[in-house]
């Protein structure tokens, strides 16, 4: 997540240029690219700042604009600055050449998802086995107890 602060940093605009893009573009924007932080969250998150600075605690007049991976990507390619051109050129040319890598080597992406799968499965026997542990552990007898003084044939030997 990167508020929409220090997006228009990485871009090179001010937050007013990016915010503006945002609300001019909205139907770019579904929940899962960007939302806003709710009043209660605002105060909370402006809580958490123990010296005020300028922008996190005085200089925002109301809560920030919240942007996912993909909101970010998604802001590039509605402002118009040169900074910003070219990350989303950028993109455009990483995600081409995933998609080639991928079908030139289906044979290694088909490999790579039977991993995971084996991986969830083996995750979740491991879940089943730590919890059984953890269920012998709680029933396991406490080790007996160690007898305080001497015992009783070395005091006797001992007169």
């Amino acid at each position: 997540m990167m508020f929409d602060f220090d997006i228009a940093e990485l871009y090179g605009v001010p937050t007013k240029v990016l915010i503006q893009a945002v609300k001019r573009n909205m139907e770019r924007f579904p929940d899962d690219f960007m939302f806003q932080l709710t009043a209660e969250e605002f105060t909370n998150w402006r809580s958490q700042f123990v010296t005020s600075n300028s922008r996190t605690k005085m200089g925002l007049r109301g809560p920030p604009y919240a942007f996912t991976e993909y909101g970010v990507t998604m802001a590039a390619s509605v402002l118009k600055s040169s900074r910003a051109v070219q990350m989303s050129i950028r993109n455009v040319r990483a995600f081409i050449q995933l998609r080639e890598a991928l079908a030139v080597h289906r044979d290694l992406a088909v490999r790579i998802e039977r991993v995971e799968r084996r991986q969830e499965h083996h995750s979740s026997v491991i879940n089943i086995l730590a919890d059984e542990i953890d269920a012998l552990r709680l029933t396991e007898p406490d080790p007996p107890k160690r007898r305080i003084g001497f015992p009783v044939a070395l005091a006797a030997s001992g007169s």
